[in-house]
């Protein structure tokens, strides 16, 4: 079998794949959901925020009528660990083109008492329904060529910790905003980067909650170092995902009080704008 082809038969498709498995939630009851959280999502000593909303979006997709988050808004209470977790849904309400619900997720502290990680609350469509008129102001980010970009395997681990997560990403960034990588940090508040899964899973409106919390954060081209926790996280999809790789840019524009939002978007192969994002997030300062 020719290489190409080879490589062609490896590629792990939507459903049977390494991110499918780690974000399978069990249905124990209605609007009760368990998840055993993989150490395969971890950055640091913490399990990865977009990880965690593509499991809770997965839950909500499992109880809403439609199939496709369209808006997503977490607020990240307690930091997650890899284990057991338990999911509780509740269906606010159910329209003919919309749904919305609430979800959080609880784990446990060493006396067995539930700790809530994460709550949630989101719309649900059908992305497949939407209209094809785009009138937008907004172009995909300029990168180089993914073999001029960079990967995590091309230099050494950002940060003290685990960097699990890495494994599991086809990431390459454009050069222009790895200064920090080389000790020389532009003071831009800017990361861009070529982004998929590793196993070649093509990109779908779950991992898109993924993609737009996956790259190094911001802060770090601004001189910052350490952990960088979500404090919230908005993300809206506007469409699914061609195959191939996507493209993701993000942006911070004011750091204070030792707090940055993220602004991001994603855009897939046929130049589409498919996911924007905006979070706050804590930053360690001096």
């Amino acid at each position: 079998m020719p290489e190409a082809a080879s490589e062609a038969a490896r590629r792990a498709t939507i459903g049977d794949s390494e991110f499918d498995r780690d974000t399978a939630v069990t249905r124990r009851a209605p609007g009760v959901h368990d998840i055993d959280l993989s150490a395969g999502w971890t950055i640091i000593n913490a399990v990865n925020g977009g990880y965690l909303l593509a499991v809770l979006g997965r839950a909500l997709a499992d109880t809403l009528p439609h199939p496709d988050p369209f808006t997503v808004s977490a607020h990240y209470l307690t930091a997650s660990q890899p284990g057991p977790a338990v999911i509780r849904t509740d269906v606010v309400r159910a329209g003919r083109t919309l749904s919305t619900g609430q979800a959080s997720l609880f784990q446990y502290d060493d006396e067995g008492r539930e700790v809530e990680r994460i709550r949630v609350l989101a719309s649900y469509g059908d992305l497949a329904a939407l209209p094809d008129d785009v009138r937008t102001t907004a172009k995909p980010p300029s990168l180089p060529p993914m073999e001029h970009c960079f990967g995590p395997e091309d230099g050494p681990a950002p940060v003290e910790g685990s960097s699990a997560i890495t494994d599991r990403l086809m990431l390459k960034l454009d050069p222009a905003t790895l200064g920090w990588a080389l000790g020389q940090p532009s003071g831009k508040g800017e990361m861009r980067a070529w982004f998929g899964l590793a196993d070649g899973r093509d990109p779908d409106p779950l991992s898109l909650l993924l993609a737009v919390d996956a790259l190094p954060p911001t802060a770090f081209e601004m001189g910052l170092k350490g952990w960088v926790p979500t404090v919230e996280l908005t993300v809206h999809v506007r469409a699914r995902p061609a195959s191939g790789p996507l493209r993701v840019a993000i942006t911070t524009r004011n750091l204070a009080g030792g707090f940055l939002e993220e602004d991001a978007e994603v855009w897939d192969s046929a130049d589409r704008l498919v996911a924007q994002s905006r979070q706050l997030a804590r930053v360690r300062l001096g």
